[in-house]
């Protein structure tokens, strides 16, 4: 067995990448600092770390964080439970009352390999 086989039998590691509408980065940040990452620790997420990027353009619409779960199954379960939070859809909702936020998300899962401290 290699080590990426051996190690996707571990926790999986998602690293997510939002792009948000001009002007709305703030308004995510408050959104994640203040009500998302809790709500993610609530449906078994764990929250590993949270950036912003140094250079510009992307200082200005960019965060970029990683989070763990259990499994691809468990994180489809959670996202699942996530989105239909109703604690979740109302942070949501009150975050968005002056328009859209987030203008676009992309998500990769990766497994760490046998070198990685990340286990």
């Amino acid at each position: 067995m290699s080590s990426i086989e051996a190690n996707a039998q571990q926790r999986v590691y998602e690293l997510r990448t939002y792009y948000t509408h001009p002007g709305k980065l703030e308004n995510l940040l408050a959104r994640f600092r203040n009500h998302t990452t809790r709500i993610f620790e609530k449906h078994g997420m764990i929250n590993v770390g949270y950036w912003v990027p140094q250079d510009e353009p992307a200082r200005k619409n960019t965060l970029i964080y990683v989070i763990s779960h259990k499994s691809r199954d468990a994180a489809k379960q959670s996202w699942d439970a996530f989105r239909k939070d109703p604690e979740w859809i109302a942070a949501r909702d009150a975050s968005e009352k002056d328009g859209k936020i987030v203008e676009k998300v992309e998500a990769v899962f990766m497994d760490p390999v046998d070198f990685s401290k990340l286990k």
